[in-house]
Order: C-alpha cells, then structure tokens, then sequence
C-alpha cells in the first residue's frame, strides 16, 4: 500500500529532496523548460503532493535561488584563490560562468522569469528576495577584494545582471540584436564589467 502519513521529518526531507530537484534540472535544461511533473516524478511524488509543498512552480524556483547561492560563493571563492589565474582572469571567468549558467550548473532566470516571478510574490517575500540578493552580490564582492557597500552592490548586482539577462535574451526575447554577434557582445560586457571592478577595487578596498 502507498504510504499516506509522513511525519515532518519525512515532510522536510521532501521538501528539501524537490528543492534540490528543481535546481538540478533548472540549471542543467533552464527555467522556461523544467516543468512541475519533471521535477515531483524525479523525486517520487505525485503531482497533488507536489502543491502541498510549494502552492506554484514559482514558489519551489524562488527557493532553489536561495539555495543555490552558497554554491555560487563557493564557485567565486575557489576561483579567486586558484594560483593558476590572475585577479582579472578569475573574475572574468567568474562573470563567464553566470553568463552561461547552462554549462556551469547555475541557474539564471530570464526577463520573462523574472517578471512572472515577482508577479506572484508578496510584498514580503519580495523584501526578502531582495536582501537575500544584496547579501549573496556583496559577498561575491568582498571575494573580489572590494568593498561591499550598498553603491557598489547595486551597481554590481545591475551589470552582471543585464549580462546574464542579454545572453539569455538574444534571439527570442531581443529579436532586433544580430545573435551571430551574441557570444561577443557577452564578451565585451564582461571585459567592461572587470574594467569597472578593477577601478572600484582600487577605489574601495575590502580591508578584510
């Protein structure tokens, strides 16, 4: 007989297995084409006890974000501290690796995720999104040897993100940018982003 009673532990446990699930598979195929029944058949449940968890596909993708955000520092951390590579070169690959999450294991939500997302969330869940965000770019930061404070967060978080956003856009969200030069642009914006880093880095150390 199929267990109908799972205890919290069970519950948490679950929870956490489709968290983990849909960041794999989010990561690995993108946002757009990882789809509930995919992620509940990869763990074992049906779909109604899926929704016992998470009410929206959105709801589990808001919490595979925040768990994926110490793998991301410990990415940033591991390439800063490569004696291989210098401090451009580790943050350029860095910024590469965002750009294309597919390769790398790292999810990156479109302008078309973004704006469903945010839709849905409350106006506390949303606060909250938001100083998860500013905490997780200002210690990416801080591994660049810069300092952390609120205007260089911001700008930051805004130049890596329209990076990563163009990247994910180009042809079918941007259809009027050329995507043969795609890979370049990308190229450029990440060249211009570690210009822009290098000065603050001079300007703001991190006197960690």
């Amino acid at each position: 007989m199929p267990k109908v009673a799972y205890t919290e532990e069970d519950r948490e446990r679950i929870r956490t297995s489709l968290i983990s699930a849909g960041l794999e598979l989010m990561a690995k195929q993108g946002i757009q084409h990882t789809t509930v029944e995919q992620i509940y058949r990869k763990v074992g449940i049906s779909r109604t006890f899926f929704y016992s968890f998470f009410p929206t596909k959105e709801d589990l993708i808001v919490e595979a974000l925040y768990l994926q955000q110490p793998k991301i520092i410990e990415h940033v951390r591991k390439l800063m501290a490569d004696p291989t590579l210098g401090w451009r070169d580790a943050v350029k690959q860095f910024l590469h690796s965002c750009c294309y999450g597919e390769k790398y294991g790292i999810a990156v939500l479109t302008i078309e995720e973004q704006q469903l997302i945010f839709r849905r969330l409350s106006e506390e869940s949303y606060q909250l999104f938001r100083e998860k965000q500013a905490h997780l770019f200002g210690q990416i930061l801080e591994s660049f040897g810069i300092k952390a404070d609120t205007a260089n967060i911001n700008l930051f978080t805004n130049l890596s993100l329209t990076a990563m956003i163009i990247r994910r856009a180009i042809p079918d969200t941007l259809p009027l940018f050329v995507p043969e030069a795609a890979d370049e642009t990308i190229h450029f914006q990440i060249n211009a982003i570690v210009d822009a880093l290098e000065i603050l880095k001079e300007q703001n150390p991190c006197l960690r």
